[in-house]
């Protein structure tokens, strides 16, 4: 902290210094792709106190693997199409962004011992220009788990197939030997202990469909390229406090 306070100090007063890098839409460089914006770089920041400490500074960082750590929903469709014609394996696109999270959630279940397929960059399939995965799509509300640590304390066991679709919230639902070929939503309320044990799901789930060029959508569907057709799911929602059981056919039992 002292270090932190003596730059905040100094000559800069911490500041960073900032510029302008504008996108413009061809070489005549007369007009913008996008609104250009005042930025700053986070190496910059070294600098500083290397100007204010001198040999006194000792500058570290942590590195993590970008799948953990940093998938931006930045660039239009369209930008994100001409990057990876360009030859990028990170076009940050809504699109992309969504996968990213998709396969993060796939190795997070896949450490909790679940048998599913973790995609890699050689699985991706190009949906309206902007490589995917296939699957499966996992998203883990906050409210069912955050930590790894959680992860690991609320599943045990179970397999997913590479086509399913699952959605998980409620932070007392625990999840054990599901067997997932299809799509399951389960959303529990606050006080609700719902154990699920043994579960197995077989329905037609959804399915990725492009949308036509040209198509009538609103923006918040077109800047994916995409849109999710949901043939059949199981959905089960308690809301109800109390202590749940959901045996393999989706039964659901009030035990306390």
């Amino acid at each position: 902290m002292d270090a932190y306070a003596k730059t905040l100090r100094g000559e800069d007063q911490g500041v960073v210094v900032e510029f302008v890098n504008p996108k413009y839409k061809d070489d005549t460089r007369t007009e913008f792709k996008k609104p250009t914006r005042l930025e700053c770089m986070m190496q910059d920041i070294p600098k500083l106190f290397q100007k204010e400490m001198g040999s006194d500074s000792n500058i570290g960082f942590t590195n993590f693997d970008r799948w953990f750590s940093f998938s931006p929903a930045k660039n239009s469709l369209e930008s994100g199409v001409e990057a990876v014609e360009g030859g990028s394996n990170a076009p940050g696109t809504m699109s992309s962004a969504e996968s990213d999270k998709y396969i993060q959630n796939q190795r997070k279940l896949k450490f909790a011992g679940v048998d599913l397929k973790v995609s890699e960059e050689e699985d991706l399939v190009p949906i309206a220009g902007i490589p995917v995965t296939p699957g499966p799509r996992i998203i883990i509300c906050p409210g069912f788990a955050i930590t790894q640590e959680e992860v690991m304390n609320k599943i045990e066991g179970g397999k997913i197939t590479e086509r399913s679709s699952l959605v998980l919230e409620g932070e007392g639902l625990t999840v054990k030997n599901l067997d997932l070929d299809g799509a399951l939503i389960i959303r529990t309320g606050h006080d609700c202990n719902v154990l699920v044990d043994g579960l197995v799901v077989r329905n037609k789930g959804f399915e990725v469909e492009e949308i036509p060029e040209g198509a009538d959508v609103p923006e918040e569907v077109a800047i994916r390229g995409y849109t999710m057709k949901k043939h059949e799911a199981m959905e089960i929602i308690i809301d109800e406090p109390g202590k749940y059981v959901i045996d393999k056919d989706g039964n659901v039992e009030k035990v306390m």
